[in-house]
């Protein structure tokens, strides 16, 4: 993002398991909750692309080969 474009403040509700698993990622991976949110999204809005040219997503095993690598969302 550059310094021109203005950020958008969102208020979430969420339940207090949700709002834990929030907090215990950004604390496994080292950023803040807000951070965790935009990756989510980010990751999300893959899988929506991936779905609308019917591709498929999926997690393999560490000996399987993997066709398109998602790289720095963590």
């Amino acid at each position: 993002m550059t310094n021109s474009q203005k950020m958008v403040r969102l208020n979430l509700d969420l339940s207090p398991e949700l709002n834990q698993i929030l907090d215990e990622l950004a604390n496994k991976i080292g950023t803040s909750e807000g951070d965790v949110l935009c990756q989510a999204i980010t990751l999300m809005q893959i899988m929506v692309i991936a779905k609308e040219e019917t591709k498929k997503l999926g997690v393999p095993e560490a000996n399987q080969l993997i066709v398109n690598k998602i790289n720095c969302l963590i």
